[in-house]
């Protein structure tokens, strides 16, 4: 076959360092858009995006020719750079070192996406940490819990 072709969904999740509950609901727009952005220009179009005070959720389709690493790496370091341009309570902001990404069949991005709008309903009920490790457990993914958070 001479052309290559992949649709690789990524459910990407990461947290603000430490879980500091920094980003308010008169950015959270901005920054959505912001990181839109950024994804695109990696050829990895947003499907949609959203964040909790303290943490961000993204479906995207992921380019072919991005490893999901320099991607992930791109939007933090992009976003940690806008963010810190609007305002002094943002100066000390970085994001946690690590992250998960979670692969999305076609079939089940309905119930993400779903998921990902429901963030303010959802940590009504479990926090952050809850919701992580339970991602890990649903994926499978072995883990120590002493590295997974800083």
């Amino acid at each position: 076959m001479p052309q290559s072709l992949a649709k690789l969904l990524v459910h990407l999740v990461y947290s603000t360092k430490h879980r500091e509950r920094i980003l308010r609901d008169d950015i959270r727009e901005e920054l959505h858009r912001y990181t839109a952005g950024i994804l695109k220009k990696y050829e990895s179009p947003a499907i949609l995006i959203n964040s909790a005070e303290d943490h961000v959720h993204m479906l995207f389709s992921q380019s072919r020719t991005h490893s999901l690493a320099d991607l992930v790496e791109q939007v933090k370091k992009g976003t940690t750079k806008w963010l810190k341009t609007k305002g002094r309570a943002f100066a000390p902001f970085h994001w946690q070192n690590g992250y998960g990404a979670f692969s999305v069949s076609q079939s089940n991005v309905k119930k993400v996406t779903a998921d990902i709008q429901n963030q303010k309903e959802h940590h009504k009920r479990q926090s952050f940490q809850d919701e992580f490790r339970a991602f890990l457990k649903r994926h499978e993914i072995e883990f120590e819990e002493r590295y997974v958070w800083d």
